[in-house]
């Protein structure tokens, strides 16, 4: 039986007045595992988000005082590369603009590099992670994280293809020029969104 089906949701449009399901994309009721490489173990105790570069204030957090910040929730779809959507999801995590607040980003900071146990790295602009559903997730559905999908701390951006919503942060790097993560160097594109089919660059 397969994973995909027909759902009259798929012809909902956005706010925004585009479809819902982005163009070459299929609806899934699963969540595919999809990741280079091997999962990262990571010792809470010993976990740390760096939050660098060009940024008034640097910042180390552990788990405790990433935890301790306000906490917020977001429901939204996603799209990944491989052509497959998941709608319906709710997340709770640490929104950017409480990032934004704590290390206050310089007015020359233009992208961000998202750094990953295991040495995954990504690039998103700055102004595209600003939106209000956006966040760095510790649960979905309700649930922790599972290890497959980035326990215990993923980035989220829906509006970008999956892969720029980096699994197993552990860096947030603010960078005042774009700059090419691990799967860009290898021909994605650059910014990633799901409604251009901007898969490859």
């Amino acid at each position: 039986m397969s994973l995909f089906r027909a759902d009259p949701r798929t012809q909902e449009a956005r706010p925004d007045g585009r479809k819902r399901l982005p163009p070459g994309q299929r609806l899934t009721d699963g969540w595919p595992v999809l990741h280079y490489g091997s999962i990262p173990r990571v010792d809470l105790a010993e976990w740390r988000l760096q939050i660098f570069g060009l940024v008034e204030r640097e910042v180390t957090l552990t788990w405790d005082e990433f935890k301790a910040l306000p906490q917020t929730s977001s429901h939204n779809d996603i799209h990944c590369v491989t052509t497959w959507s998941k709608f319906d999801n709710d997340w709770e995590g640490v929104s950017f603009q409480e990032i934004f607040k704590l290390v206050q980003p310089k007015p020359e900071a233009k992208y961000v590099v998202f750094h990953s146990y295991g040495g995954y790295t990504t690039n998103v602009p700055l102004d595209e992670i600003q939106d209000e559903q956006n966040m760095l997730a510790h649960t979905h559905n309700g649930e922790p994280l599972t290890l497959e999908h980035g326990w215990p701390l993923r980035s989220l951006v829906p509006n970008l293809y999956l892969w720029k919503s980096a699994k197993w942060i552990r860096g947030i790097e603010f960078v005042s020029q774009d700059r090419p993560g691990f799967w860009e160097m290898y021909g994605y594109h650059m910014h990633g969104d799901p409604w251009k089919e901007e898969r490859y660059g």
